[in-house]
């Protein structure tokens, strides 16, 4: 297996990592409640995913 033959500089080691940070996720909006969400998942406020009840909630 090929090995380098000189040790990269810590420039260019940051270099090639400055893309690896995590952006923050994108939310979407629940149709029923308008509380932020992420999308394509059940949510969190009122239980609904798709226009159907998923989860029981007792305010809602």
């Amino acid at each position: 297996m090929p090995n380098p033959k000189r040790r990269h500089s810590r420039s260019r080691t940051r270099k090639r990592r400055s893309h690896d940070a995590l952006g923050a996720p994108s939310l979407s909006v629940c149709p029923r409640c308008n509380q932020k969400k992420l999308p394509h998942r059940v949510c969190e406020n009122c239980g609904y995913y798709d226009g159907e009840s998923i989860i029981e909630k007792e305010g809602a």
